[in-house]
C-alpha cells in the first residue's frame, strides 16, 4: 500500500488499552453489526487481542486491493485508530494533508477515510473519476460543520452579496460542506485549513473589501489579530439566527471588512486563560490550536494545526514539558509517543481550577464513532464487493450526523458544485504552496 504522507512515528507497545470506550450495538449501521458483534465479543482491547481479530479482515482486503487501496485517517480520531490506520501502511494528518491525499496518490482507486465526514467530502472533490471515497462511519461529523450548514448559510451570504456585490468573496473554513465550499467558489473566495488561514485571509483581503469567513469565529478572530485587522473592522454573526434579522445589522456590517460566521469548535471553547497562566507558572511551554477563544492564544506560547502541535513537540528536546490545548485523543496519542523520547506532555485542561468543572478528556466524540469495527467492516465490505452506499462519499452529500439520512445532489448539480468546490480548494492550494510564509510557520511567543 502506497505512503504519501511520512510516518508519524506513532508506536503500538503490548499490553496497552488499543481504542475508546465500545460504542453500543445498536449504534452500527446493519451491514457491520457482525463485525461489531464480534468486536464486542473479544475478552479485552489489548493489541494481543484486537490486532488478530483486525487483521483477519483487513489484512485480506490489502492484500486483495493492493497499491489501489490507500487508508487515511485524522489525527483526532479516537483512541488509536491513528495507530491502526498506519500500522496498516495508511497515511495520518492534519485536514490541509488530508485534502490533498487523492492527488497525491493517484495509484489509488479506493479511499478509505476514518475521520469525519467533511474531511472525506474534501478528498472526494478533488479526486479523479477513477477514484472513490469511502468514510468508515458515515455519522462522524463535526460539531462546527452542523452549525454552519448550508440551508443556514446561504440565505446570509445572498443578502450580503446582494448588498455589496463583488466587494465581498467568501472564505470557507475546511470544517464546512462541499456546498459551502462551492459557495466560497462561486464567490471568488477559497477555503483554508488553521495551518493556512493566515495566508488565505490575507489573500482574500487583496481581492475584496468584505470577506464572509464561515467558520469558526475564534480561528477568524486570530487570524485577524495575526495579520492586523483591528477589531472595529470584525463582526461576528450568530450562527443561528433567522435571515431576516440581518437588516439591523447593516450599520455595523457596512463597517466590517471582515465577517465571522459564529459557529465554534465545542473541544476548544473549554479552555481558558486561567488554563494557560497555571501552566506557565509552573514551566511548561502551552501550544493550542487557533480554533481556542483568542484570550487562550494570546496567552499561549505558540498556535498551530495539529501537524504544528505533533512535530513542535516530537522534535523537542529530551525534557522538555508541554501543555498542548486541543483535543483529548490526539493529546493521549502525543503524551504517550513523546514520552518514549523523554519529553513530557498533558493536556491544558488537566490543571484544576477553583470552581471550573471537570473536563472529561476534552475528545471529540463524533469522531470517536470511527472504531475497529467500523474498518475491519468496510474493508471486509469492500473486498467482497457489498459496501453500503452511505458510506460511499460523493461532493455534495449532505449528512445528517443524527438520524443518518442522506441528501444526494443528481448528477447535474454535483457536477456543477465540483466545479466551484475544486476552485476554491484549490485556490487554497496555490496559496499555500505559493505563500509567502510555510503553511506550518505559526505563531510564536
Amino acid at each position: 500500500m502506497q505512503r504519501a504522507i511520512a510516518s508519524s512515528g506513532i508506536q503500538i507497545r503490548p499490553g496497552i488499552d488499543l481504542c475508546q470506550s465500545d460504542l453500543p450495538l445498536d449504534w452500527y449501521q446493519p451491514e457491520f453489526k457482525p463485525y461489531a458483534e464480534e468486536y464486542l465479543a473479544l475478552p479485552d482491547r489489548q493489541p494481543e487481542t484486537v490486532l488478530p481479530w483486525l487483521d483477519s479482515y483487513v489484512r485480506p482486503a490489502i492484500e486483495h486491493f493492493g497499491d489501489s487501496l490507500l487508508l487515511l485517517a485524522h489525527f483526532y480520531m479516537g483512541g488509536e485508530i491513528v495507530k491502526l490506520v498506519e500500522r496498516y501502511g495508511g497515511s495520518i494528518g492534519d485536514s490541509y494533508a488530508l485534502a490533498l491525499m487523492s492527488q497525491r496518490s493517484p495509484r489509488a482507486s479506493i479511499i478509505v477515510q476514518s475521520a469525519v465526514h467533511f474531511m472525506a467530502e474534501a478528498v472526494a472533490i478533488l479526486a479523479e473519476p477513477h477514484q472513490q471515497v469511502w468514510i468508515t462511519n458515515p455519522k462522524a461529523g463535526c460539531t462546527m460543520e452542523m452549525m454552519a450548514k448550508e440551508d443556514a448559510v446561504a440565505p446570509i451570504a445572498d443578502q450580503l452579496i446582494e448588498r455589496c456585490g463583488e466587494d465581498l468573496i467568501v472564505v470557507a473554513y475546511m470544517n464546512t460542506s462541499g456546498r459551502v465550499k462551492a459557495l466560497a467558489g462561486r464567490t471568488g473566495g477559497a477555503t483554508c485549513t488553521s495551518s493556512n488561514a493566515h495566508l488565505v485571509l490575507d489573500w482574500a483581503r487583496r481581492r475584496a473589501s468584505k470577506v464572509l469567513f464561515v467558520p469558526d469565529r475564534h480561528l477568524g478572530q486570530n487570524v485577524a489579530d495575526r495579520i492586523g485587522i483591528p477589531d472595529e473592522r470584525v463582526a461576528v454573526l450568530p450562527w443561528d439566527w433567522l435571515g431576516d434579522e440581518l437588516p439591523r445589522l447593516w450599520p455595523h456590517l457596512d463597517r466590517a471588512d471582515l465577517l465571522l460566521w459564529g459557529a465554534y469548535c465545542g473541544v476548544h471553547t473549554v479552555f481558558r486563560p486561567e488554563h494557560v497562566r497555571a501552566w506557565r507558572e509552573r514551566g511548561w511551554t502551552v501550544l493550542v490550536h487557533p480554533e481556542s477563544p483568542r484570550e487562550v492564544v494570546r496567552a499561549a506560547h505558540g498556535s498551530g494545526s495539529t501537524s504544528y502541535l505533533w512535530n513542535a513537540v516530537m522534535r523537542a528536546e529530551q525534557g522538555s514539558r508541554f501543555a498542548i490545548g486541543t483535543e483529548g485523543h490526539f493529546v493521549r496519542n502525543l503524551r504517550e509517543q513523546a514520552s518514549l523520547r523523554g519529553i513530557h506532555v498533558e493536556h491544558l485542561a488537566a490543571v484544576p481550577l477553583p470552581g471550573a468543572l471537570p473536563v472529561a478528556g476534552c475528545g471529540c466524540a463524533t469522531m470517536s464513532r470511527n472504531d475497529p469495527p467500523h474498518l475491519a467492516g468496510l474493508l471486509d465490505l469492500l473486498r467482497k464487493g457489498t459496501p453500503p452506499d452511505l458510506n460511499r462519499v460523493l461532493p455534495g452529500d449532505e449528512m445528517n450526523e443524527r438520524t443518518g439520512v442522506r441528501e444526494r445532489l443528481d448528477t447535474v448539480d454535483r457536477d456543477e458544485l465540483i466545479v466551484h468546490a475544486r476552485r476554491a480548494l484549490r485556490r487554497m492550494i496555490e496559496i499555500t504552496e505559493g505563500g509567502s510564509a510555510p503553511p506550518a510557520s505559526e505563531r510564536r511567543a
